[in-house]
């Protein structure tokens, strides 16, 4: 299994996100991995560390995330591996809810997500962004026999 962080999807998964996607509520899981100096395009910050200049964006989106019908569910430091094998761990992974595809990409086409990714994209070297749908919600809500 290769892997590669990126900071923006490529061309083919851009057009796969615009597809609608599975019915009902993702939950986008992000590994995240951040350069030790923020990388602003215009020079600014750089006393900050990537993982500082992400948090500026963090704040932001978190209120954001709201305003499209969704939620962080979960953000926390990644601190070991216990099962398995990567050339480098990622140091967090948050964990974000959307009421569907739509919301998501909707959320991240705004005025409002373009100006907060400044802070993404100097934090950031890279991340693995993945949409997953609650089977074992529903598995756990079932009726026992």
């Amino acid at each position: 299994m290769d892997v590669e962080n990126l900071v923006y999807p490529d061309a083919a998964q851009m057009a796969a996100l615009q597809q609608p996607g599975p019915d009902g509520p993702i939950v986008m899981v992000n590994l995240l991995k951040f350069h030790a100096r923020a990388q602003y395009e215009d020079g600014r910050d750089a006393h900050l560390s990537g993982r500082e200049a992400y948090q500026r964006y963090g704040m932001l989106v978190a209120k954001l995330i709201q305003s499209y019908g969704g939620r962080v569910l979960f953000a926390g430091d990644v601190t070991f591996l216990a099962l398995g094998r990567v050339e480098s761990l990622w140091d967090e992974v948050a964990l974000a809810e959307y009421p569907n595809r739509a919301a998501l990409v909707q959320m991240s086409m705004s005025p409002e997500w373009r100006a907060a990714d400044v802070h993404r994209a100097a934090g950031l070297a890279g991340q693995l962004n993945i949409e997953t749908v609650p089977a074992m919600a529903a598995l756990l809500a079932a009726p026992r026999a």
